[in-house]
């Protein structure tokens, strides 16, 4: 068989870790974005920028970093044991915390475009309605920024199912606990197992164009905001 049970448990955990890892994405993502595209405070800048981070900064560095603070001599790692939590490294949850970190710029850039694109006029007409700013915010921003969702959406899902550096930093290499597919597929490449290396790396590819095809094709609706 070309994949065995370790290569279907990697699967099912990185589908896992990427829904998750996207649902808090947009519920954590969502209110940063509509503060930085209405925002005049001089914070804008620091704290887009703090966002975009990982795109410039190497996997490891960030996986570094968060592997000695979540770890038991770490602030987060203090803070975690107080609660009872025991220490996130070489957890799912700490998988988690490490996903939604590294792939905060997927989904908060997406909606920070949408968001600025929609303009301030559909907010003055709703305004003049005596629409609420929650009513405004779920009635007219998030229908008319849908594209920008949905786009942040897919490339969230996306990257996290991509990671490795982060992951491997983070949680290490443990079966059906944090040995997700890119995981996977490096101990069957270490091994010299390239068969099964195929089987999964062919069905990244797969996935990948898959996923750039729904993007762009998202990208030449006329309503698309991004």
């Amino acid at each position: 068989m070309p994949l065995n049970r370790a290569d279907f448990e990697a699967i099912w955990l990185t589908i896992q870790l990427a829904s998750l890892t996207t649902l808090l994405l947009l519920v954590v993502g969502t209110p940063i974005a509509w503060w930085l595209a209405r925002s005049r405070s001089r914070l804008k800048g620091p704290v887009g920028a703090i966002v975009a981070l990982p795109l410039v900064l190497p996997p490891t560095v960030i996986g570094f970093y968060l592997l000695v603070a979540m770890g038991p001599n770490g602030y987060v790692g203090h803070a975690t044991q107080a609660l009872g939590w025991g220490v996130l490294p070489f957890t799912f949850a700490g998988l988690v915390v490490g996903s939604v970190l590294y792939s905060m710029p997927f989904v908060v850039q997406p909606l920070q475009n949408a968001f600025e694109a929609i303009g301030d006029r559909p907010l003055e007409a709703a305004a003049t309605l005596r629409a609420s700013p929650w009513d405004c915010f779920f009635s007219v921003v998030l229908p008319l920024a849908r594209p920008g969702i949905i786009t942040a959406t897919i490339l969230g899902f996306a990257h996290t199912v991509g990671e490795f550096g982060v992951v491997l930093m983070i949680g290490g290499n443990i079966p059906n606990r944090t040995r997700v597919v890119s995981v996977q597929i490096f101990d069957h490449v270490e091994a010299l197992e390239y068969a099964q290396a195929h089987w999964l790396a062919g069905g990244m590819v797969v996935f990948s164009f898959l996923v750039l095809l729904a993007l762009y094709s998202s990208r030449r609706r006329p309503s698309a905001y991004v």
